[in-house]
């Protein structure tokens, strides 16, 4: 298959689309992602895509807009390409530009959403309508979701569409989703890392008891101040190690560049005894080593407090919201285990862990058709670089995608220059996204998708 070449004029339209997409406040919560999904399904009809819109709410729905391959060449399950156009709230008084201007300072495109992720949106819609025009024979439908609410845990979103409406998706057997395929500049060398599994999620609330009254007469049973002892005790402890081969190929697959040796002293951070011992040795950034803790345990962040009540009175109970997230093979019984061990040697009985919500970890193996064009993409797009196999410690829309039994693989192709570090950018100030390194991944994703789909 000849290579598909974008015109400037067509990258600049891909440009304009993410700069009208971030304009869009669509801050979760609220949300308010209709007017975002309204101009995303224009632009698909413009183009002679079947669309749909649906969702709980008016204000939340989802897009899901079809290239249909012709009949007579369909051999294989539909493929989908899959963002979501909610985002997470952003403070203007921290950031150079407004986090919706969609500022461009002639090398970056400034704003909330930006990487995370109406980039990979508008870098989708792009390849879909090039692969459109080109007229190519696919062999499978592709599918364009557009969804609402992931980032405050997908009910509305992808969660919605795959129990209520399962029937738009088909039956997909590959989905392309966030969190993979940007430049990891280390020791001299890059890395794609391509998300094949992320951690589960527990979200829990701790409820503490006390003896109320009347505040004017400190007590040591005022339950709020019984349950900062808590959140100390939380937040100070580091949980059991719980490595997974999902970890394991993570870690080594970023040393094996350097050697067999360093491959072994990578698999040893692994070792549940050695592991943690080891890693403040080998491991000097502090932000690097949190991540890299962060797939080797379960973690539990406290988040969110609530007590209610007058200024003048010890409150009865007091909470606090805990995002708990669970290593590959963990379950949220026993994050709760753990918990105990640390909350009651503090609190007795007078406290309670409930769960808010929910789900498991996913993994999806990378000995795919989909996997191996993914690699020959990134190497041949970026000679010399590597693509590692990636582990998240968050959660994706691939975690409901999954149950439809289809394999998920964060590639969201986006070349960064040294100086961009994409995990700080990721719900950080000034997200920002370089203008080139978009345009590249473009040319990357749809030479992909062109030799895939034609197969």
């Amino acid at each position: 298959m000849a290579a598909i070449t974008f015109t400037p004029a067509e990258l600049d339209a891909a440009t304009s689309l993410l700069q009208d997409l971030i304009r869009l406040d669509t801050t979760n919560p609220p949300g308010h992602e209709a007017a975002a999904i309204a101009l995303l399904e224009q632009k698909c009809r413009d183009i002679g895509l079947e669309t749909v819109i649906a969702g709980a709410h008016e204000e939340r729905p989802n897009l899901v807009a079809k290239l249909a391959a012709d009949p007579a060449r369909r051999k294989r399950r539909p493929l989908i390409l899959s963002g979501h156009v909610d985002c997470v709230p952003a403070d203007p008084a921290r950031w150079t530009h407004d986090p919706w201007s969609a500022h461009h300072d002639g090398t970056h495109i400034w704003g909330r959403g930006a990487i995370d992720m109406k980039g990979f949106v508008a870098m989708a819609f792009a390849v879909i309508a090039k692969l459109k025009r080109e007229n190519l024979p696919l062999t499978r439908d592709v599918l364009f979701v557009v969804v609402s609410d992931e980032e405050a845990g997908t009910r509305l979103g992808s969660k919605w569409l795959v129990e209520e409406r399962p029937d738009l998706l088909g039956d997909p057997e590959y989905v392309i989703n966030e969190v993979g395929g940007f430049t990891v500049h280390r020791d001299g060398r890059r890395f794609y890392p391509v998300q094949v599994a992320e951690k589960g999620v527990a979200w829990l609330r701790l409820t503490v008891r006390g003896r109320p009254g009347h505040s004017s007469l400190p007590s040591p049973e005022n339950a709020v101040s019984r349950l900062a002892r808590g959140i100390e005790a939380i937040a100070e402890t580091r949980l059991p190690w719980h490595p997974s081969p999902e970890a394991h190929r993570f870690l080594t697959g970023f040393a094996k560049p350097r050697g067999i040796l360093a491959e072994k002293i990578a698999g040893l951070l692994c070792h549940p005894v050695m592991g943690p011992i080891l890693l403040p040795l080998l491991v000097r950034e502090p932000s690097r080593r949190a991540s890299i803790e962060a797939i080797l345990r379960n973690t539990a962040t406290p988040t969110s407090l609530g007590s209610g009540g007058n200024i003048n009175v010890l409150p009865g109970i007091a909470s606090v919201d805990i995002d708990g997230r669970l290593a590959p093979g963990q379950t949220t019984d026993d994050l709760l285990s753990e918990l105990e061990v640390v909350l009651s040697p503090l609190l007795g009985n007078d406290y309670a862990l409930s769960v808010l919500q929910e789900s498991p970890g996913v993994s999806f193996e990378t000995d795919t058709e989909l996997f191996h064009e993914i690699e020959r993409a990134l190497t041949e797009a970026d000679p010399g670089s590597h693509v590692v196999p990636a582990i998240i410690p968050g959660f994706t829309d691939s975690r409901n995608y999954a149950t439809l039994g289809a394999h998920c693989y964060g590639f969201y192709p986006l070349q960064l220059p040294p100086d961009l570090d994409f995990a700080a950018l990721f719900h950080g100030d000034d997200e920002r996204i370089p203008v080139a390194g978009f345009h590249w991944g473009i040319g990357v994703l749809a030479g992909m998708l062109g030799r895939f789909l034609t197969r």
